[in-house]
């Protein structure tokens, strides 16, 4: 498949205005819609165009009925019955933004929390710190240090997770918020987290919804389509137990995404922070958000998913880049997580074995789907993303996670 240009125009709807018809530009291919009721995010979806160069609002308005009539419905009912109390503010938050050799999306995502600071002024603000990870240059240092309010320091040692632990050691906030260096903030993102906070004063960590910044390649379609890194929109509350889910909490990717978490900062250093054999760059370029997520829940600690919480992503361009990202970092990277937890909770050994054999499974039959889709000349999910997560879980699971571990101990030596 190559990287042609598929631009799907996007669309932001807020239902308590009147719809409009959608035009689209000249040789989109479709429509990606976000719907919000009073701000908050109800609904995502995508749609073809079929030579189409508009969605028309009565077509619009029956979608998001069959959408999202229940959610829309509910929370006017909510409303009605509960009129507004004051809100429990949020404490003093620092957001994290761990960045390598990648000074324009560092640019792009403080351009995107200069609305957050302004809202939250008479709050406690925000605390944001840049985590400049081993890059090659200054040009990090300088952006910072162009930015009033933005704290700067640099990690030596190379891999996001020892970024992430500078950012525990670093924080002065009593929350903790990660955001990656290719998304951007929505403008209700301090918001969503501040509703999860007052909601649940005994959480200890937060998810939000994680959206595409922009769909215009075929990459990014394929991601999209797929799931990307969507988790629905409705709340969740994640505890000990989650009922009809034998493998709980070993799917750790059902609670979020790591561009988009939050934390309480002194719950993290009790758990010691992250594991620095994760998410390490080249060699292990994932597992150390699902592993983290994993960690809260055994450890007994409360995880809320909460959907206005919300970013946007830059998604991979090209299908070489893409591929890499399924093989490595969601085969690779998630398989090295499994074997870590294997080892350290020996309690859940024979669950994670068996989400390991359901794993597999879900590959397989995915595999043969697309085949058949192929076959029928209907669109289909490239089957190498298949074979690349397979081979990438097949590969990490001898010995990737103990190869991982050497390797961070020789990082160790030379940076102490």
């Amino acid at each position: 498949m190559t990287d042609r240009i598929v631009r799907y125009s996007q669309f932001d709807i807020e239902i308590t205005c009147p719809l409009n018809d959608l035009i689209l530009a000249p040789g989109d291919a479709g429509a990606a819609i976000l719907v919000r009721r009073k701000g908050a995010p109800i609904a995502f979806w995508m749609q073809e165009a079929n030579g189409n160069q508009r969605v028309e609002a009565s077509e619009l308005a029956r979608k998001i009925s069959a959408e999202a009539a229940d959610k829309i419905l509910g929370a006017a009912i909510l409303e009605e019955l509960m009129p507004p109390s004051p809100r429990r503010p949020l404490p003093l938050v620092t957001i994290a933004i761990c960045t390598k050799d990648r000074p324009e999306g560092v640019r792009r995502l403080l351009s995107s929390l200069q609305e957050q600071t302004v809202a939250l002024a008479e709050g406690s603000g925000l605390d944001i710190l840049v985590v400049d990870n081993a890059s090659s240059d200054e040009r990090t240092r300088e952006l910072a240090a162009a930015h009033p309010g933005v704290r700067y320091v640099r990690e030596a040692r190379p891999g996001l997770n020892f970024a992430r632990n500078r950012a525990v050691r670093e924080a002065r906030g009593e929350i903790i918020a990660f955001l990656d260096d290719d998304v951007i903030v929505d403008q209700h993102w301090s918001a969503g987290l501040a509703s999860a906070w007052a909601d649940n004063p005994d959480a200890c960590a937060f998810t939000g919804q994680v959206l595409p910044m922009e769909l215009e390649t075929d990459a990014q379609i394929v991601f999209e389509r797929r799931g990307g890194f969507r988790r629905g929109f409705e709340r969740i509350r994640f505890g000990p137990v989650l009922l009809g889910n034998a493998l709980y909490p070993g799917g750790a990717g059902i609670f979020g995404a790591g561009a988009n978490m939050a934390f309480r900062t002194e719950m993290l250093r009790t758990l010691g922070g992250f594991d620095e054999a994760l998410d390490t760059g080249a060699d292990v370029p994932g597992g150390g958000d699902l592993d983290i997520f994993y960690r809260v829940i055994r450890a007994g600690y409360a995880l809320v998913y909460e959907p206005g919480f919300m970013v946007f992503h830059q998604h991979r361009r090209d299908m070489q880049a893409l591929l890499r990202q399924y093989r490595r970092s969601w085969g690779l990277g998630f398989m090295c997580y499994i074997r870590k937890c294997m080892k350290s909770d020996p309690e859940r050994r024979a669950n994670l074995i068996r989400l390991i054999w359901w794993w597999i499974g879900y590959e397989v039959k995915g595999f043969f789907k697309n085949f058949r889709k192929k076959v029928q000349r209907q669109p289909y999910i490239p089957l190498a993303i298949f074979c690349g997560e397979l081979w990438g879980g097949f590969t990490a699971f001898f010995g990737g996670y103990e190869r991982s571990v050497r390797r961070i101990q020789e990082i160790r030596r030379r940076c102490p």
